[in-house]
C-alpha cells in the first residue's frame, strides 16, 4: 500500500519521519482556508483536513491518503497563518502572558476510501511577551506561514510556559492520532 501525504508541510514529513514512515507521494491539497463566518475553531480544523483529504484522495486511487490541519484560537478566535511580520506581531501579541488552544485535525482515507478522523486539542500557554521579546521572534523568522504567527519547534518555545497535550500536535502532526488512524486504515510499514 501506497502513503499519499497530502500536504506540502516540511514538518509533517518530519513528524511521519519519525514514525518510520516516508510517503510514497507528497501532493498538497488546493482548497479554500477561509473560516466559515460562523464556523468555530473545533470545527475549523476538521473540517480543512478532511476537505483536504478528500481533494487529493481521487487523485490516488487504491492509496492511503493522509492530511492534517493546525489551528491557533483564543477563545472562538482563529488566528490567522502569519504571511507578513505585522500578523506574526499582532498575534504573539495576543497570545503573550495567555492560554490558547492549539487544534490539529487528522483526515485519513484507506485504500478503500473510507474516512477516519481525529482531533488533538493542546493548550500553550506563553509568558508575558516584552516589545523586544517579539522583535527578537519576528527577527528569527520561523513564525513565516505558521498559524497563530509562531512555532513551537522554533525560538517561541523558549517562551512556553506550559503545554498541556501533545507537543506534536502544536508542531502539525499529532503522532498518536496519526499512528492509530493509519494503523485503523491498514497501513503496514
Amino acid at each position: 500500500m501506497k502513503l499519499v501525504l497530502a500536504s506540502a508541510s516540511p514538518r509533517r514529513l518530519d513528524l511521519l519521519a519519525r514514525l518510520g514512515l516516508v510517503p510514497t507521494s507528497v501532493d498538497p491539497a488546493d482548497i479554500d482556508e477561509t473560516p466559515g463566518r460562523t464556523e468555530l475553531p473545533r470545527d475549523h480544523a476538521p473540517r480543512l483536513a478532511r476537505d483536504k483529504a478528500l481533494a487529493v484522495a481521487p487523485r490516488h486511487a487504491g492509496h492511503i491518503v493522509l492530511a492534517a490541519d493546525t489551528v491557533v484560537a483564543v477563545g472562538r478566535r482563529i488566528l490567522p497563518k502569519a504571511e507578513d511580520d505585522a500578523t506574526a506581531r499582532a498575534c504573539l501579541a495576543l497570545l503573550s502572558g495567555r492560554r490558547h488552544r492549539v487544534l490539529t485535525a487528522v483526515a485519513v482515507i484507506d485504500a478503500g476510501g473510507q474516512l477516519r478522523e481525529r482531533l488533538s486539542e493542546s493548550v500553550v500557554t506563553f509568558q508575558r511577551l516584552t516589545v523586544a521579546d517579539i522583535d527578537w521572534l519576528i527577527a528569527r523568522g520561523d513564525w513565516q506561514g505558521k498559524a497563530g504567527g509562531y512555532a513551537i519547534q522554533g525560538a517561541a518555545e523558549a517562551f512556553v510556559r506550559s503545554l498541556a497535550g501533545s507537543f506534536s500536535g502544536v508542531v502539525g502532526l499529532p503522532l498518536n492520532e496519526t499512528r492509530l488512524l493509519l494503523a485503523a486504515s491498514g497501513w503496514r510499514p
